[in-house]
This record gives C-alpha cells, structure tokens and sequence, in this order.
C-alpha cells in the first residue's frame, strides 16, 4: 500500500482532531505532520513537496491551531529538506530509482531515523514559533522532549502502514 491522496486527506483531518481535542498537557504539541511530508512519494519534487506541506499545515492551522501560519512555518523546512535527509540516511537510489522507503526494504532503525530527524526539525520550528523565546529554556526543552517522543511513538506505526510495499 502506498500513501494516497485520500490517505493523506484522512491524516490531515485525524492531525486536525488531535489539535481540537486531545489537550493531555501544556508540555505535549502532538504532530503526525511531519510524518505524512517525509512519506509523500518521491516522485513529487521539493517544490511540489513544499506546496503539499503549506496547504497540510494551513488546513491545520485554520481548522483546529488558531494561529494561521504556525505549522506551515514548522512543516515547509521538513518539505524542503525531505530530499536531502532521505538521501542522507537511505541513499541516493531511493530518489534515483524513484521508489517509496519502507520499513521491510530499508529497516526500522534507517525509517524511524528519518522520521526523527523531521520530527525534531518540525518541533524546533514549531515550539520557536509558537512564542518558545518568550518561555524557559527548561519548559521548552521538555515540551519538545515529550511532544517529540510521542510524535514519533505515533507517527511510525502509521508510517508502517502507508510505506507497506505490497507481496510480488
């Protein structure tokens, strides 16, 4: 199964409930964002890649976060460097041959690295964004440990399921 359009739809809306109503704790911005941009095929170039994360991060924005721009200034640095962080941890094949990652082809610990690495670069952009200069160190230090950590506890049994490579 690869990710489709209506796939991703469905996980723009899921990320829109979670914002309205899953408010566990000032320490926790839970993001599933920067997921769904690092699977988007490969085949789609940065620059398209790029217009995918605004319109995901304006529908969140507009729909549950209230502040416009917030997770579009968070997400367009994880489109534009998607290309490169594969690159980096997969290899130069995967954008060559245009193929999908998986987690069967490419192992858990290379997809769950991927994700990290976009996870931590979205929350970086987002907790900054979101007035991070104007708290303490400490407070954003463990909002962005604890909203990163459930980031990615979330985010990669989903990647699973839209990276599945079908039986040939």
């Amino acid at each position: 199964m690869r990710m489709n359009v209506v796939s991703f739809c469905l996980l723009v809306v899921a990320q829109i409930l979670i914002c309205n109503y899953l408010h566990v704790s000032m320490y926790l911005s839970l993001s599933i964002l920067p997921m769904l941009i690092m699977c988007i095929p490969t085949r789609i170039d940065t620059v398209r890649a790029m217009l995918i994360a605004f319109a995901a991060g304006f529908a969140v924005d507009f729909a549950a976060e209230g502040v416009l721009g917030l997770n579009v200034a968070a997400l367009l640095p994880v489109a534009l460097l998607r290309r490169t962080i594969c690159e980096a941890i997969f290899g130069d094949e995967l954008f060559a041959r245009n193929e999908n990652f998986s987690m069967q082809k490419y192992g858990p610990t290379k997809v769950i690295f991927v994700l990290a690495i976009a996870q931590a670069l979205f929350l970086t952009v987002y907790i900054w964004a979101d007035g991070g200069q104007a708290q303490p160190f400490a407070f954003n230090f463990i909002r962005g440990s604890v909203s990163f950590l459930a980031g990615l506890v979330l985010s990669v049994p989903i990647a699973d399921m839209l990276t599945k490579e079908g039986r040939r």
